[in-house]
């Protein structure tokens, strides 16, 4: 699979967001489906949009037809700004969806870890003025943070993938948050936190959702 990477400068409220945009191969001409924006863990842990999840997630963004836009939160990288326990992260997430892929555009958001709780709290706040063609969530910090559930019109454009064996975000703790919206999550058997030895089938998954 042919990739091409093309390095964006956007701007937040905290100002400069670094970002990556990771396009497919196509005919001059041919629109993309539309564009997913990946968010990585968390920044104090050493997440960033270079981690092995997110990059999974973009290529099976881009194999499917989608422009793959990730990012790094403020602080991270040359991104400007200060941690902000996921409210600042929340805002960095919007803006980045206003430049790359405004009204119009189809849409897709996507998270790991601690970037699947802020991609939750983005959902929430967007939806419905600007629903998304396709949500995944992978690892979501269910444990950490509160996640924001997803409204009911999007479980069926929603994928939530966990690890059997999570000792970061506890299986327990995703079922628990999951199972009052009555959404269901997909768990991969003795697979920990950061899909080790099993990233391929991750992306599998994720590419299964996408042409469903």
């Amino acid at each position: 699979m042919n990739i091409q990477t093309q390095r964006l400068n956007l701007e937040g409220a905290a100002g400069l967001i670094e970002a990556l945009r990771d396009e497919p191969m196509r005919l001059p001409g041919t629109p993309a489906r539309g564009v997913a924006v990946i968010a990585h863990p968390h920044p104090l842990f050493g997440g960033t949009m270079n981690n092995k999840v997110v990059q999974t997630l973009a290529r099976a963004f881009v194999q499917c037809g989608w422009s793959a836009v990730r990012f790094n939160f403020r602080g991270v990288g040359t991104s400007a700004g200060a941690h902000d326990h996921g409210v600042g992260e929340a805002a960095d997430l919007r803006a980045v969806v206003e430049q790359v892929a405004p009204n119009g555009v189809p849409l897709a958001l996507a998270g790991f870890s601690f970037g699947a709780f802020v991609t939750s709290q983005a959902v929430h706040a967007l939806w419905p003025a600007r629903p998304m063609e396709k949500i995944v969530l992978v690892g979501t910090a269910a444990s950490r943070f509160d996640v924001a559930p997803l409204p009911p019109e999007a479980h069926d454009r929603a994928l939530v993938i966990h690890g059997e064996l999570d000792d970061t975000v506890p299986l327990a703790a995703v079922m628990d948050w999951a199972r009052p919206q009555m959404l269901p999550v997909t768990v991969i058997p003795g697979v920990e936190h950061f899909f080790h030895g099993q990233l391929t089938l991750l992306k599998h998954l994720v590419v299964r959702h996408l042409h469903a």
